[in-house]
């Protein structure tokens, strides 16, 4: 077959991923070319088949973000429709009996009030229509496979995906190649452990001067409950139960009304815990059955379900953030606030924060340098403060635990007011530290009821995932051998457990052990890029519009 060029477009700014973060970038920038009287040209690229279609979070959202990027959001259509008006949190004691826990108790930055219950997707796609409409160049389903370099090293914009190459590498008769998408600056916005931000971190050492990074899992489903049980604009966090019984694992759930009779509920598990026997997914199912959410899903019908990685190690773990011709922000780096218990409006902000160091650079007349400015930005506005006040919280659950965590985590903000003496710190990486699985006790989780609890294949199909079927997996390993060699004898090859899609399996056929991957299942959480305790697994794009579509989450 003849060779194909790849055609190329150039761009003052390629911004990838079509998140908060980036879509805050995008419309900072073409706010502050508008008000100066210059023409910027913005590509936005959304490996998802539209904006939105891979955005997932609980979502509680702190509008001032938003309210600095657009003073009028809510009169301009966005969906600011449903204030909290009820804000609690609870401990969950076991599987029937629960604590509220006083207000007084709850540090002031974890409270709701003047926040909003929402669908972090619908904002996100109101998000989009804003950026069109200032005259960005919006790419949905197109993938960013490939990051371009100048001779210099600098960074040039990316490259998408090629289309049409079947699973053994050969093209196809649609083949179609991918775009150079050339950039004066490129902004790196793909989420959490995004696979080029990941190359950029190992290419230039961004995480080497920097505190471990640390993750979790979030698993959420949308509900539609009985009128009579819901309560819009209520909000409930709770910790303990289910995982307070699986020594070491940290984490908490959520229960969100939202308009029009739905609810959003989830899991958050830290993916620093120790037992390799433990499924997020079915930690999520056995949540559903405590009185606390089950009297309100009772009666209701599940109509999505997905999962996502979250980064979670707090401004201590923050890489550099800036390589000649690129940056990265939001989740790329990890701003979640997790005394917040959110991250949408600190991404947002280092979005808007690279676009003026960006708008600043180009009125200087610079091309593909490093933007020196954007890290003393970040740290010296609100966002910094922020994260700043709340460095202790997350390494204090890892340390300390559920419990005591949560006790210093009021003395650290109720009596210190995040200005400890001291910074804590958490360097054991999530991969390692499971425990063998002789020495962890097998955790027996019950059958799904199909009323409350489910299973892994049905709930995948509530997430639309689809992904063209013939073509290279996405998820490779860097040797094929570890899964049944290395990690099956060992931890009992735990990517079957915290995958939240089913797509590891350990397959038995005439007495010997296979290794099988589904790669069509993945909701591109990224959890096993970051949990399997062999580092084997990388997590790359498939084809563009692959993956899961999201609707409302």
């Amino acid at each position: 077959m003849e060779d194909q060029a790849r055609e190329s477009m150039d761009f003052d700014v390629v911004i990838v991923g079509g998140g908060p973060s980036g879509l805050a970038a995008a419309c900072r920038l073409m706010q502050l070319g508008n008000e100066a009287g210059r023409e910027l040209s913005v590509c936005l690229v959304e490996k998802g088949s539209e904006i939105g279609a891979h955005i997932l979070s609980g979502a509680v959202l702190a509008p001032k973000s938003l309210s600095e990027l657009f003073p009028e959001a809510a009169a301009n259509g966005a969906p600011l429709d449903n204030p909290v008006t009820d804000d609690r949190f609870y401990f969950l004691v076991n599987d029937t009996n629960r604590i509220l826990l006083p207000m007084w108790t709850i540090p002031g930055e974890s409270k709701n009030r003047g926040n909003y219950a929402l669908s972090l997707g619908n904002l996100c796609r109101w998000l989009g229509t804003q950026a069109e409409e200032l005259g960005v160049n919006v790419f949905p389903g197109f993938a960013a496979a490939e990051i371009l370099y100048g001779d210099d090293g600098s960074v040039r914009g990316i490259a998408t995906k090629d289309m049409g190459v079947d699973a053994s590498g050969e093209r196809k008769p649609v083949f179609e190649p991918g775009y150079e998408l050339r950039a004066k600056y490129t902004l790196f916005a793909e989420g959490c452990r995004g696979h080029l931000g990941k190359e950029l971190m190992a290419k230039f050492g961004l995480a080497k001067d920097s505190a471990t990074q640390h993750y979790a899992i979030g698993l959420k489903e949308l509900w539609d409950v009985d009128p009579e049980r819901h309560q819009p604009g209520a909000v409930v966090h709770a910790v303990g139960w289910p995982l307070g019984r699986v020594r070491g694992t940290s984490g908490g759930s959520f229960l969100y009304h939202l308009p029009n009779n739905q609810v959003s509920l989830g899991i958050i598990v830290d993916l620093s815990y120790r037992n390799p026997h433990l499924s997020p997914f079915d930690e999520l199912q056995r949540l559903k059955h405590h009185p606390l959410f089950a009297d309100v899903l009772q009666g209701g019908r599940r109509v999505a379900y997905g999962a996502r990685a979250i980064v979670k190690g707090g401004i201590r773990a923050l890489p550099r953030l800036t390589v000649p011709g690129a940056a990265l922000v939001g989740d790329d780096a990890g701003f979640l606030n997790a005394l917040k218990i959110k991250g949408s409006h600190t991404a947002m902000k280092s979005g808007m924060l690279a676009a003026e160091s960006v708008f600043d650079a180009l009125e200087r007349g610079e091309e593909n340098t490093e933007l020196a400015d954007f890290e003393y930005r970040v740290h010296d506005s609100w966002l910094g403060r922020e994260l700043h006040l709340a460095r202790n919280i997350q390494p204090g659950l890892h340390k300390f635990g559920t419990l005591f965590g949560a006790a210093y985590a009021w003395v650290d903000q109720k009596v210190a007011r995040g200005h400890m003496p001291f910074t804590l710190s958490d360097p054991t990486p999530d991969h390692a530290t499971l425990l063998p699985a002789a020495k962890a006790p097998a955790i027996d989780y019950p059958k799904p009821d199909g009323e409350l609890s489910f299973d892994k294949l049905s709930s995948v199909f509530l997430s639309s995932t689809n992904h063209e079927e013939d073509q290279p997996c996405h998820l490779t390993l860097a040797d094929a051998a570890v899964p049944i060699r290395d990690n099956l004898p060992m931890f009992d090859e735990p990517a079957q457990r915290y995958c939240p899609a089913g797509v590891y399996e350990v397959i038995e056929e005439a007495g010997e052990s296979r290794f099988q991957i589904n790669a069509q299942n993945c909701v591109h959480c990224k959890t096993c890029d970051i949990k399997d305790p062999a580092q084997n697994i990388t997590w790359v794009v498939p084809e563009g519009m692959g993956g899961p579509n999201y609707p409302n989450m």
